[in-house]
């Protein structure tokens, strides 16, 4: 996923976005605790979301049948994102953007973390697959961000989303919760030193 030609096009951009003031060096760590924060929510809503949707006696207690797999799915990944914001803010890594935020977050973690091996490639490949999972299967962002074409993707996304099978779908919304814990628990080890 991350080869050397993927490597040098996010160098590349992260030097561009230093350069142009996209990714800004300050002195002032603010918003660790927000992100964090908002990285909890979404972990639990995840867990929530996972029990609700797939334990029966859970369902009968609330008299409602829930069907938020894909939601789960939706809230690991951004878990993910909220802990690199996080770790990026801890280390004084402020982003600037309107648009592509999710990809500037990506190219920021690759570029001050992981090339710099503070962070192993493991954890950076889990967060841009948890990133393509999330943008495939609900549409909010063009799946081109990290490393497949559209085209690629939307067929991965309506795959998903129509004809994959409800065990399955189970099955990548667990394999997403347990992905962003383990890409959490990493990051948060660096967020604490």
């Amino acid at each position: 996923m991350l080869d050397d030609k993927k490597l040098k096009e996010i160098e590349t951009r992260a030097k561009q976005y230093l350069q142009d003031n996209t990714i800004v060096k300050t002195k002032q760590i603010g918003y660790v605790d927000f992100f964090l924060e908002n990285a909890k929510n979404a972990i639990d809503s995840a867990e929530l979301l996972l029990k609700a949707s797939t334990d029966k006696d859970f369902q009968e207690k609330i008299e409602q049948t829930v069907n938020g797999l894909l939601w789960v799915i939706n809230a690991s990944y951004y878990s993910m994102f909220y802990t690199a914001r996080a770790l990026l803010e801890k280390n004084g890594y402020r982003l600037n953007a309107d648009l592509s935020i999710h990809m500037l977050t990506f190219d920021a973690l690759v570029y001050f973390f992981y090339l710099t091996k503070k962070l192993e490639k493991q954890f950076v490949e889990e967060f841009a697959q948890a990133e393509e999972e999330a943008a495939e299967l609900l549409g909010q962002e063009k799946a081109k961000q990290v490393v497949q074409d559209y085209a690629y993707e939307k067929g991965k996304r309506s795959e998903f989303t129509y004809e994959m099978g409800a065990v399955v779908l189970e099955s990548k919304a667990k394999t997403s919760l347990e992905r962003a814990k383990k890409f959490n628990e990493e990051l948060g080890k660096l967020i604490q030193k």
